[in-house]
């Protein structure tokens, strides 16, 4: 990943790792072991279903930018809905608390997306490749003849 892609996915992971270790303390007074477990799972699934959908949308970026903004639009779909069965898949579990969990989801999900659409905003990123000064100006530091400009 390019400098700038890590330090967008930093930007985001970060505080929502802090809400999640706030969450974990909260849910663990509120609801016991049970309620802590389900705000710890909680948090690791955002950061790897968020941090994944950045990854893909990276990548898309580069290799397909004129699908950028479909992809971005169905991998957000993808990933409600597949939170939504794991929801629904761990809906009866024993093994944490299903509400800590879901509290502790959705927190962790707005964190991410405000602290990315920050980060985003404050990166300066290039809207358009600058072309190479080769192609663009002669060794003289001259425009080339055919450069599409009438003189």
């Amino acid at each position: 990943m390019p400098s700038n892609d890590v330090r967008i996915l930093a930007q985001a992971a970060v505080p929502t790792a802090a809400v999640g270790a706030i969450a974990v303390v909260v849910s663990g007074v509120v609801a016991g072991g049970e309620g802590a477990i389900g705000a710890a799972v909680a948090t690791v699934v955002v950061i790897i279903f968020m941090g994944l959908g950045l990854y893909v949308l990276n990548r898309t970026a580069k290799s397909l930018p004129h699908l950028f903004q479909a992809m971005g639009l169905m991998l957000y779909t993808a990933q409600i809905l597949l939170l939504f069965i794991f929801m629904a898949a761990v809906k009866n579990t024993t093994l944490f608390n299903p509400r800590a969990f879901a509290f502790t989801l959705l927190a962790g999900t707005l964190v991410w997306i405000a602290a990315q659409t920050r980060a985003h905003m404050k990166a300066k990123i290039l809207y358009v490749e600058p072309e190479s000064g080769s192609s663009a100006t002669s060794s003289k530091g001259e425009k080339p003849e055919n450069s599409g400009h009438s003189s």
